[in-house]
């Protein structure tokens, strides 16, 4: 079966989480991954499925030749760096595009190409994109959700997506682009929907914590079970919030304060609390199985319980090639295929030594040449 991907080839330059993820990404539907390593470099990047590795120290000459010819021939290249790394190296898109114009050139960054070149990580452009101000209990700090939304969701995801893009309009025009992806305004862009919310004074209209999506809400909320388990409540609309009280038990006749009325939240979420603390996670799950009360089990990788990510969206006729989990991580070697990348982008075993020799190139079956 063929993959949507296959035939492109994309250049990794090796780097943290953003870059590696949309390379999977890119891998996992089809496309040739060669990630680009330095000589000297150990890795622990376990975004490494469907990925091959090159070491090259582009600080040499010959290493730098090597490199532009590999992206003479690639699709797409990542670059993971702050702004200006690449262009000190020589290496910065004016030069690469001038040798293959068809080339997609992939920027990843905390602040963007035009923006800070600073040190920073998923928590930084969570807060100076506004979203952090957003996130947390009502009169605690901000709260962060784990390195997911800016590295992730608003870095190599929408990275993916530039990539897409560039792609189909290079089908009309034979040319590829700059793709600037700035984990900052990714992050930003994700949040269109709590911005646009809270601008307009609809769900977001309350300090932290006490509007209806962010803790504030007792029918948005998790719940401790009997067995130290959790239960998610997501009961937003009148005939599911309906739901959820007659599966918790709650006798037509009693009053219950009306949903919205925010005064009556917190003593909501405490009546809610002392259901929950009567049954285990099981029996909440044989209660609510089959309805609409949006009520789900809090599943978990470490006890397997949740199921392990795979590749989305499922595709019907060229599916992306399933993943594979074993109970020991493999990190991709740096240099574990330099000798059989170069020889596939036709330099010549005689060049492939002469840079060995130089230490250059890293490969740990050099032996093969």
């Amino acid at each position: 079966m063929v993959q949507p991907l296959k035939g492109l080839v994309v250049l990794e330059m090796a780097g943290l989480a953003p870059a590696p993820f949309a390379g999977m990404i890119l891998g996992d539907f089809g496309a040739n991954v060669i990630r680009i390593d330095r000589t000297s470099s150990i890795s622990t990047d376990v975004l490494v499925r469907n990925k091959r590795s090159i070491a090259l120290n582009l600080k040499d000459s010959k290493a730098k030749q090597v490199f532009i010819k590999l992206c003479e021939k690639a699709d797409i290249l990542l670059d993971p760096f702050r702004p200006g790394v690449m262009e000190a190296l020589g290496l910065g898109p004016e030069i690469i595009l001038d040798r293959n114009p068809r080339l997609i050139y992939a920027r990843l960054s905390g602040y963007g190409q035009s923006g800070s070149t600073v040190a920073g990580h998923d928590i930084n452009y969570l807060a100076t994109s506004g979203i952090l101000d957003m996130m947390g209990r009502q009169g605690e700090n901000p709260y962060y959700p784990m390195n997911l939304l800016a590295d992730f969701a608003g870095g190599g995801l929408l990275c993916v997506m530039g990539i897409l893009m560039a792609l189909f309009e290079r089908v009309k025009s034979q040319k590829g682009q700059v793709i600037d992806a700035g984990l900052t305004a990714g992050t930003a862009y994700v949040a269109t929907f709590p911005f646009l919310m809270q601008k307009y004074g609809l769900v977001w209209n309350d300090e932290r914590g006490k509007n209806m999506l962010d803790g504030g809400a007792h029918f948005y909320e998790t719940y401790k079970t009997k067995d130290g388990r959790y239960m998610a409540v997501g009961a937003i609309e009148p005939e599911f919030y309906a739901c959820l009280l007659d599966k918790l038990g709650f006798d037509k006749e009693e009053h219950i304060p009306k949903q919205h009325d925010k005064e009556d939240w917190p003593k909501m979420k405490q009546k809610f609390q002392d259901v929950f603390l009567t049954r285990t996670q099981d029996e909440w799950i044989a209660i609510f199985a089959g309805s609409d009360a949006c009520v789900t089990p809090v599943l978990s990788f470490k006890d397997n319980t949740a199921a392990f990510p795979q590749p989305a969206p499922a595709l019907s006729r060229t599916p992306a090639k399933r993943a594979t989990y074993s109970d020991q991580t493999t990190f991709l070697q740096p240099g574990k295929h330099s000798i059989d990348i170069l020889k596939e982008f036709g330099v010549s075993s005689k060049e492939i030594q002469q840079i060995l020799a130089s230490k250059a190139l890293l490969d740990s079956n050099a032996s093969r040449l």
